[in-house]
């Protein structure tokens, strides 16, 4: 018996390009960058002084009583769902609540609640600490006020795998259908860690670019002056469901998702295998899932982050796995605009990838002025048109400790 056919029916996200998915898409088709100069009195003392914010603070959305019970990245997540679960044209009525799920990740979780909270224990005493702090900062916050606000009583999950988290809440998303487990799945991540101390830290280990320059011009993946990532925040969430589900209440269907590979390299807590073999075997992974013909692979959104190590070595796997198919596949990078939202960067560029597919455009990757010759994929630097008929997209994420996903989607 065949799997059951899983297809995308809603979309959300709240980005540094734009505080929905319209303004986020448009941004990205042309090329516009969500970096910029932190401005806060803690960033002058800063060794990088630059991130990607969002474009529209979630006070601006949310209820700004319940808004104040959650963390920032749990508002993030919130957020996009509530524009996903609208876009979807979803209602209460809809889907059966013991049929409704969650997968919604975070790489870090509530940092900022935990910084915050510790800074009143030690200036004003543990009566100072919030009685909520618990419940902001546990990693499973954003599923648990997710499902909380639309009533999902099946599984609600929070995949935590650092950079990979979102993309792998999208594969339990997948498996949560095919199992049978729900009809409808609410999946996606968030993060908020524009914070001292994780840009401190990330910035100590050499991950962080220290590129004192145009701030827009500093995320460049792929490009020969690389040298490291610009931390992005934000949320991205995609309503999944049965094809069969989808088509009884008469839903409008973006791209249906194939299949998904989750592997471990097994080889550093934070650098990537350098050959590449661990996302050789996710991005494998998923084409078989899907029964994916690589030849009909004509995007991808990679992870690609500005690394120096972690470019390269994506581009060997895409070959390992694609063959001659890798240099003709139209391959982007939207971390060049919207800098790296650790646990919320799968969402939001599978919300990429599946618009991709659905308007037959690819969004640049900008700031690539010379291209790293290690690096044999057409790149484009300006939006691309992709090609008509039944094609796939790809959208990949690897994490620290040696995380592996990716997820195939297909046209519609």
């Amino acid at each position: 018996m065949s799997p059951t056919r899983v297809v995308v029916t809603g979309l959300g996200a709240t980005s540094p390009l734009g505080g929905d998915v319209p303004s986020t898409w448009q941004a990205m088709l042309a090329g516009q960058s969500g970096v910029r100069l932190l401005t806060e009195d803690w960033a002058a003392e800063m060794p990088v002084r630059i991130a990607a914010r969002v474009a529209v603070e979630p006070s601006e959305v949310l209820d700004r009583v319940k808004a104040r019970r959650m963390d920032r990245s749990t508002q993030f997540a919130m957020v996009a769902a509530q524009e996903a679960w609208a876009d979807a044209g979803l209602t209460d009525t809809d889907v059966d609540p013991e049929r409704l799920a969650v997968a919604v990740a975070s790489g870090i979780g509530g940092v900022t609640t935990l910084l915050s909270n510790y800074d009143a224990l030690k200036e004003k005493g543990p009566r100072r600490v919030s009685p909520l702090a618990v419940p902001m900062l546990m990693p499973n916050a954003p599923a648990a006020n997710i499902s909380l606000a639309f009533g999902a009583r099946a599984a609600v999950h929070a995949p935590t795998s650092a950079c990979a988290s979102s993309n792998e809440a999208i594969a339990m998303a997948l498996d949560l259908i095919r199992l049978g487990r729900a009809d409808v799945v609410i999946a996606g991540g968030a993060e908020a860690a524009i914070h001292p101390l994780p840009m401190s830290a990330f910035a100590q280990m050499m991950a962080l670019s220290k590129n004192d320059g145009d701030p827009t011009t500093v995320s460049r993946p792929w490009d020969t002056g690389r040298d490291g990532f610009v931390l992005g925040e934000g949320g991205a969430t995609l309503i999944l469901e049965s094809e069969e589900h989808a088509r009884a209440r008469g839903a409008r269907v973006y791209a249906t998702l194939l299949g998904a590979g989750i592997t471990n390299d097994a080889h550093d807590i934070a650098q990537p295998d350098p050959e590449g073999r661990g996302g050789t075997r996710a991005i494998r992974m998923a084409l078989r899932e899907g029964d994916v013909d690589p030849t009909t692979v004509v995007h991808v959104n990679a992870h690609a982050t500005s690394t120096p190590q972690g470019d390269v070595a994506e581009g060997l796997m895409l070959h390992n796995v694609l063959g001659s198919q890798a240099s003709e596949a139209v391959v982007t990078s939207t971390k060049s605009m919207t800098g790296h939202l650790l646990g919320g960067a799968g969402a939001l560029e599978a919300v990429a990838t599946v618009l991709a597919l659905h308007h037959r455009v690819s969004p640049p990757t900008i700031n690539l002025d010379d291209k790293d010759p290690a690096v044999d994929l057409d790149i484009p630097t300006s939006a691309r048109d992709l090609p008509a008929g039944d094609v796939v997209g790809l959208n990949n994420s690897f994490g620290f400790g040696g995380a592996n996903v990716a997820v195939a989607f297909g046209s519609v």
